[in-house]
C-alpha cells in the first residue's frame, strides 16, 4: 500500500524511518499489512483463550466460602480492570511518543486503543456494580476505587471527544496527548486506593511479590481471562489503527487534490 501524501516528502517521513528495519514499522504504511496479518492470529488466540477461561472461571473453580457463587464475577470483573489500566498507561505512552518524536502512527495508535480502554473501564464498572450488590448490598458507592475509576472513564470520553473536535489530525494527536499524560496521575489512584483510604473495596488478591491468596483454579481462570482480554485488545486496535490509516490517507488525498485544483 503506497501514499501519495505530501506527508510523504522527505520532510514529511517520520523521523524513525530508515534509520533502522526495527524502525521502519513507525511508518504507517509498512505497518498497515503488518497489522492485517496480525489481526486474526490474536482474535482466534482471544476467542479460545476466553472460552477456556470462562469454563475454568464458572465450572471448575471452587465456590467461595464468604462469598458463594456471586464471586465468580470477578473473572470478568478483575480483567476487566487491570486491562482498563493497563490500556491507559499505553494509550499515554504512544501519545507521548507521537507528541516527542511526531511519529505519525503513534498517535494513530493512541486513537485506536483508547475506545477499547473505554469499553473495559465500563465492563468493569458495569460488573463490579453487579458483585457489589450481593456484597455490599448497595449497586454503586462513593467509593475511592469506584470514583477514580469512573475518572478514568470520563478520561478516555475526554480523549476521544477532544480528537473528535479538531479537525487536523495532527493537532488532535498533540491536543489528545497532553490531556493522555495528565490522565496517567489516575492509575496510582486507582490501584493504591484501597491502601490509601479506608474504602470498601477488598484489596487486591494477586501481588507481584506475594503468594496469592485465592485458589489455584480461581488464579488460572482468572490469568487465562486477563490472556484472553489482553490479546482481544490487541486484535481490535489492529483492525482500528488500520481504519484510521485508512480514513487519514483518503482526507490526505482529499486535501492534496484541493491544494491541486
Amino acid at each position: 500500500m503506497m501514499y501519495v501524501t505530501p506527508e510523504n516528502s522527505a520532510a514529511g517521513q517520520d523521523p524513525f524511518i530508515g534509520h533502522s528495519s526495527w524502525f521502519r514499522y513507525s511508518s504507517p504504511q509498512t505497518f498497515f499489512p503488518l497489522a492485517g496479518i496480525l489481526a486474526p492470529w490474536f482474535a482466534v488466540a482471544a476467542l479460545l483463550l476466553a472460552a477456556a477461561g470462562l469454563y475454568l472461571g464458572f465450572f471448575v473453580a471452587p465456590t467461595d466460602s464468604q462469598q458463594g457463587e456471586a464471586y465468580r464475577i470477578i473473572f470478568i470483573h478483575v480483567p476487566a480492570a487491570w486491562m482498563s489500566m493497563f490500556i491507559y498507561v499505553v494509550m499515554a505512552f504512544w501519545a507521548g511518543m507521537g507528541l516527542t518524536f511526531n511519529t505519525r502512527l503513534s498517535g494513530m495508535m493512541a486513537s485506536a486503543l483508547a475506545p477499547t480502554g473505554a469499553l473495559f473501564t465500563f465492563i468493569a464498572l458495569w460488573s463490579g456494580s453487579l458483585w457489589g450488590k450481593p456484597t455490599w448490598g448497595a449497586w454503586w458507592v462513593w467509593d475511592a476505587r469506584l470514583t477514580s475509576e469512573l475518572i478514568l472513564l470520563f478520561l478516555y470520553f475526554g480523549f476521544m471527544a477532544l480528537q473528535a473536535a479538531i479537525d487536523d489530525s495532527r493537532r488532535a494527536d498533540k491536543a489528545g496527548a497532553v490531556l493522555a499524560l495528565t490522565g496517567v496521575i489516575n492509575i496510582p489512584i486507582i490501584y493504591f486506593s484501597v491502601q490509601w483510604w479506608n474504602t470498601l473495596h477488598q484489596g487486591a488478591t494477586i501481588r507481584i511479590l506475594n503468594k496469592p491468596t485465592i485458589a489455584p483454579p480461581m488464579l488460572a481462570a482468572m490469568l487465562i481471562m486477563l490472556a484472553a482480554c489482553w490479546l482481544y485488545s490487541v486484535a481490535v486496535v489492529l483492525v482500528r489503527v488500520r481504519h484510521i490509516i485508512l480514513e487519514r490517507e483518503q482526507n490526505a488525498a482529499r486535501v492534496a487534490a484541493v491544494a491541486v485544483y
